[in-house]
């Protein structure tokens, strides 16, 4: 991390440490998307992540790991989209994690 103090620097180093769950499994889900792709996202997906990620560990697991769905839309999306996001891309750098 560098020592950008903007809100834009800020913001990204709250949804950093908001995305290191501490469980292998959703770490190596959300922080490949959040550092490959979150920026790329519109401001209603970027608030979708950052709701995401205020929910608990155990929904965020049924989520990801394609056992259930989230029922809100906006949190469908931006769940689907992070696991195309695993599907689709090497993180074999992040199994480090």
């Amino acid at each position: 991390m560098n020592d950008d103090n903007s809100p834009a620097a800020i913001l990204r180093k709250r949804l950093y440490w908001h995305s290191r769950r501490g469980m292998w499994e959703l770490d190596l889900l959300l922080i490949p998307f959040l550092e490959q792709r979150f920026d790329h996202l519109g401001e209603a997906d970027q608030l979708a992540y950052q709701k995401l990620i205020e929910g608990e560990d155990q929904d965020l697991f049924v989520w990801l790991m394609h056992r259930e769905w989230p029922e809100e839309p906006s949190q469908r999306r931006i769940v689907q989209m992070i696991v195309e996001h695993a599907e689709t891309t090497d993180n074999s750098a992040y199994r480090t994690l």
